[in-house]
């Protein structure tokens, strides 16, 4: 047995429309968005008497997909710090490709975003940097060359 594709990932929001936006600037689409209405869901969580609202985004041609989820019911819990740092354990950021990169940035600047450090070209392969957007949410940006 083995992994056939990574489905998706979920980030926990406060702010579900915001984010939305954030990433339907970069390029993702929404699928579908609404109340987690599915009990079973309280299982495989762990977590009980839930009360939650979710989005789903996937990129365009590919088969990820980025899930937003906005708790109602309990509370989320913010880290600390709500800024963290690139070697702060855990999942740090999510990476795209892209077409355009300075493109991307000035759009997802219009939502709020700023570059975590600066736009750096990595040999003659990639152009890179990490945006922070809504939320704190890191995205990577990734700029194929010629």
């Amino acid at each position: 047995m083995s992994v056939q594709r990574m489905d998706n990932v979920l980030i926990v929001v406060d702010d579900l429309e915001a984010v939305i936006a954030f990433f339907v600037e970069l390029g993702l689409e929404l699928e579908g968005k609404g109340p987690l209405e599915w009990r079973g869901a309280e299982r495989v969580i762990g977590l009980d008497d839930v009360r939650q609202d979710v989005a789903m985004l996937r990129v365009p041609d590919g088969p990820g997909r980025v899930e937003l989820a906005k708790f109602h019911r309990p509370a989320a819990i913010a880290p600390e710090p709500r800024d963290a740092p690139a070697n702060t354990l855990g999942l740090r950021r999510v990476m795209f490709a892209v077409d355009d990169i300075d493109d991307v940035v000035a759009r997802l600047r219009a939502h709020g975003a700023e570059l975590v450090g600066e736009v750096v070209q990595y040999e003659n392969i990639y152009r890179l940097c990490y945006v922070r957007g809504p939320e704190g949410i890191v995205v990577g940006l990734a700029e194929e060359l010629g």
